[in-house]
Order: C-alpha cells, then structure tokens, then sequence
C-alpha cells in the first residue's frame, strides 16, 4: 500500500473535487486527508490531497488515468509520493541559527529532506557541515566574480539534484537570471515582518520607530528583491526597554522558526504560488511528527 499526494490548480468550475474524488475512488485509493481554496479574486481553484493506494496502483499508473481528468479541467496536476525526501541545499553567510535549526530538525526526522550540500560565501561553517556528513562547498562572492560564483552554484543544484534551496541568512543578492531559473524553487528569510521595513538592517529601523512587534518572512525569491510570494510569517512582542542586540536576539527564534514552517510546508507540497500571493495549506496528521527525540 503507497501513500501518495496529488496537487491540483485550475480554474475554478463545477464538478472538480467529484471528479478527483471519483476517479481516486475508481482506483483503490483511499483519501487520508484533503484541502481545497476557491479563489473569488482570481477564479483560481487549488486542492491538495493526500491518498493510499489499496489497489496497488504506482504513481505512473496514477498519472497516466488521470490525464483525461487533468485536461478536461485544464489542471496543473501533480502526483508525488509522500515519502520521497526532496534534495534541499541551504546557503548561509555567517549568522549560523537557521542553518542549526534546520540541521537539528533534519536530524531527528522532523524535516523530512535529503540536504545534499551547505554553500556559504565563508568558512566559519565547513565544521559544522562535514561533522553532519553535508558536503560543504565555500563559494566567495565579490562584485567581480558574481557570475562566475553563481554559475558554481547552479552547477552543484544541477550535479546534487538539487529541488530546492534554503537561504539561511545568506547575505548575498542572488542574481535575475538565478531567481528565474529556481523560480518557485528557492525559498528565503527575511528579518523583518516584511513589507514593513526592508534592507539589510530591519531591527534597526524597528527600533528606531519604536515598535512593539517584531516578526520575519519567509518567502519566495524573486528578482524583486524582498518582494517574493510570502510562505509563512511570525511574531514576538518586544518593549520600550530593550535595545536593538535585544531585538536581534530574540528575532533569531522566529527566524528559524518561519524559516523552517516555510521549508517544512514546500517539501510537503501544500504551498501553491496565486499570482504574487501563495495558498498555503494546513499540515497532514502527522506530517510533523519526528523519527527520533534528538
């Protein structure tokens, strides 16, 4: 018995979810879990389901019948198999939280991914990545040699496989041709509950305005810098008395903590890109539960 998952996108109309449920049903398959968005704005239908093969179908089979369906509706659709891990490299500069979190999840099974390889544009995390069997490749980047570092690393996104990359406080402007070749495909954290206060130094500028709540973004990478479909945001309260290494410090946590929702959200298939918007939907039963406790 397979556990598997089919994403759907297409103009909304009558008669979507009878016929994916219908046709499931037709093939032994058994819906765990399901998840659907009508939007009134764009007239764009999105669904997500996860199901269990009884029959023994295999995801070619699957594809294969559904064909008809998918043109019928002019669907964008997509069948994976749950428990396939997908290749994630994670780029970081030189503030090393996320990447740590990302790393301890991974590690217990609570993040689900095949991390293939660590590229920073420094050295100071090489240790930490070998120690965790992660090929580490340090790429510099200077104004120079951008082209040259980004053509490195698209070739280690090609060599590796690589389906996704995490920017874990990477501190470098990835180029237009980059974003649009990964388009969809490289997600980043931002320190800032953005739109508000973009750049490089958001705690500053919070601090010097005084306000209250604090937050990051995680989002999609577009050439428009800060300006990608936001996955996942978050908060924390902050007073009059503390300083901005305050705000930065207590502003790790939610980092990591959007950072990795938005990773753990891609990978299992429940974030669909809506214009410069996403539909993101809830988790499956269990999709969090984690293999071991440390």
């Amino acid at each position: 018995m397979f556990s598997f998952a089919l994403r759907v996108k297409c103009r909304s109309t009558r008669g979507i979810v009878a016929a994916i449920s219908g046709f499931l049903a037709d093939q032994a398959c058994n819906i765990t879990d399901s998840a659907q968005f009508d939007d009134a704005d764009t007239g764009n239908f999105f669904m997500r389901v996860s199901f269990r093969s009884e029959g023994g179908l295999e995801l070619e089979e699957l594809r294969a019948g559904f064909t008809p369906i998918a043109s019928r509706f002019g669907m964008e659709a997509e069948f994976f198999d749950e428990a396939t891990k997908r290749k994630v490299i994670i780029m970081v500069s030189r503030f090393g939280h996320c990447l740590n979190d990302l790393l301890y999840r991974w590690r217990i099974g609570a993040l689900p991914i095949e991390i293939v390889a660590v590229i920073s544009n420094h050295m100071d995390y090489q240790k930490l990545a070998v120690n965790h069997d992660i090929p580490f490749h340090c790429i510099k980047v200077t104004k120079d040699n951008k082209s040259e570092a980004e053509a490195q690393q698209m070739r280690i996104v090609a060599g590796t496989g690589a389906e996704l990359i995490v920017l874990a406080r990477y501190m470098q402007v990835l180029s237009d041709e980059m974003c649009q070749k990964m388009s969809g495909r490289i997600i980043n954290i931002h320190h800032s509950f953005l739109p508000s206060f973009k750049g490089a130094s958001p705690y500053k500028q919070a601090y010097e305005r005084g306000v209250k709540l604090i937050g990051a973004t995680s989002h999609y990478v577009t050439a428009d810098l800060d300006e990608g479909p936001i996955i996942e945001q978050d908060i924390i309260r902050v007073t009059h008395a503390q300083s901005n290494d305050d705000y930065v410090s207590l502003g790790r946590d939610v980092e990591a903590q959007a950072l990795a929702r938005a990773v753990h959200a891609h990978i299992h298939g429940r974030v669909f890109l809506n214009g410069s918007k996403t539909v993101v939907f809830p988790p499956s039963p269990g999709s969090y539960a984690s293999e071991r406790m440390g």
